[in-house]
């Protein structure tokens, strides 16, 4: 019998982490091909390299000795151009084509720039890739005006870095607050209060019209509002799924590839994990792409034991960001801004301190809380909410405490036992182990 045929399009996180459960299920009784534009690297650390905490070559993760280790074929620094799923043969930029008896599609996003005239031009970047990070370290100098333009996630993840390189920052933002897709209203006035006491300049519900040069600088043009001058422009405007390479393919595709509860497309061999993929929320139910690591790394390991010939069903993701600025950390879980849940807020101001718990019955649903991170309260309740949310316990009387003590989540958390519905619920049902293989393993 011949071995499985497995083919892993992406090199990111969830690509990653397809084969290293592939590999700790099957001991390499498998085939394996990996497909990757790039490197694998990491894109969480790109951050840390930018301000020098790291050097480059730790940004990348799996090496092309670990890669022959697990006895995976590699094309780096290929592109999928088509897949044929009819006749199970991916074609790469170069024309040549793969067979494969299943395979998972990760191909993941890249950023996308504000539709405006000189975005394109020099000067202006965006944050996602490692090349992207080279040019916005090369351009950054202590003194540096940098503007970036968009105040979500994105941006607030490089926040820091550029501030500690001695720069000075303006955020730009054409929603009337910042991180208007993580925190509501009064959160977002709060990290906005904190970070203009930090040196950082917010224009919001500004609309950008054009970027041009002006004086050996860069220069922003806005509807209703001053020009704006910088030495470097960071556009942080949203990203958008690599789908664009499947078009004829048949596989069903809404804002990311459909995909069941084992992570399967409309075609039973294709899975898709990560930025691509369209899959359930493990709150609402609804289909939804969550573009985030944690949901990148469970789906790579779900459908690692899938493609391994396990059966194992994926809970759904949980909708989460958590973000630190100028020492003060954000967070939010699950369904926060759902318009008609029950929801309990409270602000200590003085402490730069806010929470927001909404509820559906007597379960937890989302959840916003903002605090100072030094705070060790904090860091607990972080850990405590995303735990309540994403298990969905049953608070009882409890509910009516955090009603008048939304700040006092600890024993709640304890009566509830979540710690002991988490302990078990592991994406593979299994410890994990390692995925060395036998000495017998040949090439």
């Amino acid at each position: 019998m011949m071995a499985a045929r497995h083919l892993i399009i992406g090199a990111g996180t969830a690509g990653l982490n397809c084969i290293r459960t592939i590999r700790e299920e099957d001991g390499g009784a498998s085939e394996i091909t990996l497909v990757a534009a790039e490197r694998p690297y990491s894109r969480m650390v790109l951050p840390y390299y930018l301000d020098r905490s790291i050097a480059e070559s730790h940004v990348f993760t799996a090496t092309a000795a670990t890669l022959a280790k697990w006895n995976v074929k590699t094309h780096i620094g290929k592109k999928a151009a088509g897949l044929n799923p009819q006749a199970n043969t991916l074609t790469l930029d170069d024309g040549a084509t793969i067979e494969y008896d299943d395979c998972l599609i990760a191909t993941g996003s890249r950023a996308v720039k504000a539709p405006v005239p000189g975005a394109d031009g020099p000067g202006v970047h965006s944050f996602w890739t490692l090349d992207q990070a080279r040019a916005v370290i090369a351009g950054i100098k202590p003194g540096s005006h940098v503007v970036m333009v968009g105040a979500g996630f994105i941006a607030f993840t490089i926040l820091n870095s550029i501030l500690s390189l001695g720069a000075k920052l303006t955020i730009v933002e054409i929603a009337p607050r910042i991180l208007p897709r993580m925190v509501d209203e009064a959160g977002s006035a709060l990290v906005e209060d904190w970070l203009r006491k930090h040196g950082v300049k917010i224009l919001v519900g500004v609309t950008l019209t054009k970027i041009d040069d002006a004086r050996g600088k860069k220069r922003l043009r806005f509807k209703k509002c001053p020009d704006l001058p910088a030495d470097l422009v960071i556009m942080a405007t949203g990203i958008k799924p690599n789908l664009e390479w499947l078009q004829g393919s048949g596989i069903r595709i809404n804002h990311g590839i459909l995909v069941d509860d084992h992570l399967r497309s409309s075609v039973r061999n294709v899975y898709a994990a990560g930025d691509i993929a369209e899959g359930k929320d493990g709150v609402t139910g609804t289909p939804v792409v969550h573009a985030i690591e944690p949901t990148a790394m469970e789906h790579g390991r779900v459908v690692g034991a899938n493609m391994a010939g396990r059966d194992v069903a994926y809970r759904g993701s949980l909708n989460m960001n958590i973000v630190e600025v100028c020492g003060l950390d954000a967070a939010s879980f699950g369904a926060w801004d759902a318009s008609g849940a029950e929801a309990f807020t409270a602000l200590r101001s003085e402490r730069s301190a806010y929470r927001k718990l909404c509820w559906s019955g007597d379960r937890l649903t989302g959840a916003i809380i903002i605090g100072q991170a030094g705070d060790i309260w904090t860091t607990n309740d972080v850990g405590m909410l995303k735990g309540l949310v994403q298990t969905g316990a049953r608070l009882g009387a409890w509910k009516e405490h955090l009603r008048r003590n939304p700040f006092d989540i600890k024993p709640a958390f304890i009566a509830s036992r979540t710690t002991a519905r988490l302990l078990p619920e592991t994406i593979l049902g299994r410890p994990s182990r390692s995925p060395e293989l036998p000495t017998t393993v040949t090439k």
